[in-house]
């Protein structure tokens, strides 16, 4: 094996091979900054620098991938000296190409196909690889995160491990955002710090918790086809005092006191552009539910969805001496009883 096909990643990245995991991530992290090609457009030398240390990275931040090309660099130095034992790994005793481990690294004909394995790359007729999804810069092991707060960060919005969960898949972003019920119903602007630009995102009236809203052309630069991926905000509202979703339905309790559930009322229900009157009709019952058509959420298409109310009978806390005198009354010229079955119940 041509010592030209074996790259080392520790020199790429300046760091000792006792580096700890915490170095190996700082040092990249400082690296790449310094030469993502967005910081570097058009700068062909930044970006092929950008891709290795990004490919160092992804090896040398996994403790098993990190292992395996240890493993690689002993076969190599073994294999590639005028001493290599042709048994195999000194005193081991085993195959041609096998390590302690009993792992064949004599399976590849280059380091490029070992390292295309282990990557999870695919090999293009010529030989080189296709990084395929390959990510560089995967702000798990790196990558910029979105924050809407104020970053003490010489790069502002660079904050590896922000507020943003962020996660990459094929150059695309997802970050989360969280929004009052007011901001969702009605739709906002929200500015987002992305590193290198200030963006200004307006969120489109019926946003839910669980809504992506996509962001275009503000993904992750994929420096192979020199395309950008779109960042998707993912909705989180924050909790109201009054107003609740169960599925796709806007929910709201509304207590209501023993004699406007005995002979009906009309109450004012708040919905989520101001209050509206409703008519309880006599005899509703603890938990049922009451329905306000067009009341509800605004729909992403235009409209709104229904409210539900759902009744709560309230028991009074304090009665005053009238009110108990008229309960009493109430209670002697009941001719109802709730519970008369109960002498028929048995085991």
């Amino acid at each position: 094996m041509a010592s030209a096909n074996f790259k080392d990643y520790y020199g790429i990245l300046g760091i000792s091979k006792n580096a700890s995991t915490e170095e190996i991530k700082k040092k990249f992290r400082k690296l790449a900054l310094k030469y993502h090609p967005d910081r570097n457009p058009g700068d062909a030398k930044a970006e092929n620098k950008f891709k290795e240390i990004s490919e160092a990275y992804e090896v040398l931040g996994d403790k098993e991938k990190k292992a395996k090309y240890d493993q690689f660099g002993k076969y190599w130095q073994r294999t590639g000296s005028a001493n290599s034992n042709p048994n195999g790994w000194p005193g081991s005793g085993g195959a041609p190409g096998s390590d302690p481990g009993n792992f064949d690294f004599s399976q590849y004909g280059n380091f490029e196909d070992f390292i295309n394995e282990l990557l999870g790359r695919f090999a293009t007729p010529s030989g080189s690889s296709s990084a395929g999804n390959y990510t560089y810069g995967n702000p798990n092991s790196s990558g910029q995160g979105y924050t809407n707060k104020t970053s003490n960060s010489k790069y502002p919005g660079s904050n590896f491990g922000s507020d943003f969960n962020s996660a990459t898949t094929n150059r695309n972003r997802e970050a989360n955002i969280s929004l009052s019920f007011k901001e969702a119903f009605f739709g906002t602007s929200k500015r987002l710090n992305l590193g290198k630009e200030i963006v200004e995102v307006r969120i489109p009236p019926g946003a839910k918790t669980g809504s992506r809203i996509r962001v275009k052309g503000k993904g992750q630069y994929n420096p192979q086809n020199q395309q950008t991926g779109d960042l998707y905000l993912k909705v989180e509202l924050q909790t109201h005092s009054f107003f609740r979703f169960e599925g796709d339905n806007l929910i709201c309790d509304l207590p209501i006191t023993p004699d406007e559930a005995v002979l009906g009322a009309l109450v004012g229900v708040p919905t989520p552009d101001g209050v509206v009157n409703m008519k309880i009709p006599p005899g509703i019952r603890h938990g049922q539910s009451l329905r306000l058509k067009g009341k509800g959420w605004s729909l992403p298409k235009g409209g709104r969805g229904d409210q539900l109310v759902k009744i709560e009978i309230a028991i009074p806390d304090k009665l005053g001496s009238q009110e108990k005198e008229y309960y009493e009354k109430i209670r002697l010229s009941r001719k109802q009883d709730p519970r008369r079955n109960f002498n028929r119940i048995s085991l």
